[in-house]
């Protein structure tokens, strides 16, 4: 074997695990717009776990990063789903493996009026991506461009309360995705 092969990288070889923080006020949940040139599109709102980290405490973490929620300004985090990604992406790495563990919170109006309304995402050349908290009805987000792709099983619950369908949701992949 070649030193070149023995140090290439399979994509999905390693696997990361991103937790994501479903944050609702009443009906509508915040979830971060990004308007690029050719396309808009939509993430919940969260970030890869550093190694050794909780992944409850790393959800409370991205959530005081992106949003300024303190853990205390909300209701306990509470794990609903789970989703796997095996998705292509375009860049000089392989693409990793990623696990999203979704927890959901409940904010009141007078929080969420103190909430960020801007994310500020570094980017390798030192500039920044700047995207837009948007608040959407989650029963309208179906059809969202989002990723985690879990629009369509948000909008099918019948309250913001309620459990998801399944725990764990269709695997993320490149036969169902498209990296945007």
């Amino acid at each position: 074997m070649s030193t070149t092969e023995a140090t290439t990288e399979q994509p999905f070889s390693r696997i990361k695990v991103r937790v994501t923080g479903l944050v609702f006020c009443g009906t509508e949940v915040a979830l971060l717009r990004r308007d690029r040139a050719d396309s808009t599109h939509y993430t919940t709102i969260g970030g890869n776990v550093a190694a050794g980290e909780d992944f409850r405490a790393a959800a409370a973490r991205e959530l005081q990063e992106e949003l300024g929620l303190a853990p205390d300004q909300a209701d306990d985090l509470e794990l609903i789903g789970l989703a796997d990604a095996r998705v292509t992406r375009p860049g000089p790495t392989a693409a990793p493996r990623k696990i999203h563990l979704i927890y959901r919170t409940h904010v009141t109006p007078e929080v969420r009026a103190t909430l960020a309304t801007q994310e500020f995402d570094e980017l390798p050349d030192g500039s920044h991506e700047v995207g837009t908290i948007e608040w959407i009805d989650y029963r309208k987000t179906a059809d969202l461009p989002l990723f985690p792709p879990i629009g369509k099983v948000l909008a099918q619950l019948p309250t913001p309360q309620a459990q998801l369908a399944t725990f764990e949701l269709e695997p993320v992949t490149d036969q169902n995705y498209t990296w945007i």
